[in-house]
């Protein structure tokens, strides 16, 4: 399943589940475009990547997007694998509408403004995979927010699978990853890694993910050519676990 001579674009391409599949797409031998908002964050990646371009870009800014797909011109496979921060946890009612907004300007708009801008560009024989998360299949209680806006992605792209075709779009789902972001969120690595370990023992797996078992999940879709509409959830059967 090669990726030999296909342009892909990865936007949050420079840390975490992104910088992974970027990895995971050259190693097909596919050439690979990364964005991201730090430009220190690119300047790393593309170092670490060897043959790949960077970009900074902002995703929430639409004007910005168009100027950067007008600039790639023409590609096969766009990943979204940049999120939002996930921070709005809580019993409904007890964060404020600004909150949610913020969320969803950071994770579906994100997406959905990124989808907008690359479309004239991505080859009729290539793919779209958006990232959505597990709580869309495991709701939990104080996570309506990021219930919602995981539900909406995946919603967003069946539709975008049939109004597109015959480009294929799809979701990837992950559960919990062991990337940067929740340092970033200020945790400390002791803590860290208790968070870990509790969230191991409640999975079937019994370990949380590593960024690079996830990136060949948006490997997958952007190979198999008779897959759309389709969620590939990644999760160390959390959803199972649960039951």
């Amino acid at each position: 399943m090669s990726l030999q001579n296909h342009r892909a674009v990865i936007v949050g391409g420079t840390s975490g589940i992104g910088l992974a599949t970027a990895k995971s797409f050259l190693s097909r031998g596919a050439q690979v475009i990364v964005a991201s908002r730090s430009q220190e964050k690119v300047d790393v990646a593309v170092k670490e990547l060897g043959t790949a371009q960077g970009y900074v870009l902002d995703f929430q800014d639409e004007s910005k997007m168009k100027q950067f797909f007008e600039k790639i011109g023409d590609f096969d496979h766009l990943v979204v694998t940049a999120a939002g921060g996930g921070s709005s946890n809580g019993p409904f009612g007890s964060l404020g509408i600004d909150v949610a907004r913020a969320e969803f300007d950071g994770k579906f708009w994100g997406q959905y403004t990124t989808v907008k801008a690359a479309l004239p560009y991505i080859r009729e024989s290539g793919s779209i995979t958006l990232t959505s998360g597990v709580l869309a299949a495991r709701p939990t209680k104080g996570a309506s927010t990021l219930v919602a806006l995981n539900s909406a992605i995946e919603g967003f792209a069946r539709v975008l699978a049939m109004d597109l075709a015959p480009i294929r779009v799809n979701v990837v789902s992950p559960g919990m990853v062991d990337t940067p972001v929740y340092s970033g969120m200020g945790m400390d690595a002791e803590s860290l890694t208790v968070m870990f370990q509790k969230v191991a023992q409640s999975l079937l797996i019994q370990h949380v993910a590593k960024p690079e078992e996830i990136a060949e999940a948006y490997v997958y879709l952007a190979t198999n050519t008779y897959t759309t509409g389709s969620v590939l959830q990644v999760e160390g059967g959390a959803i199972l676990a649960g039951i």
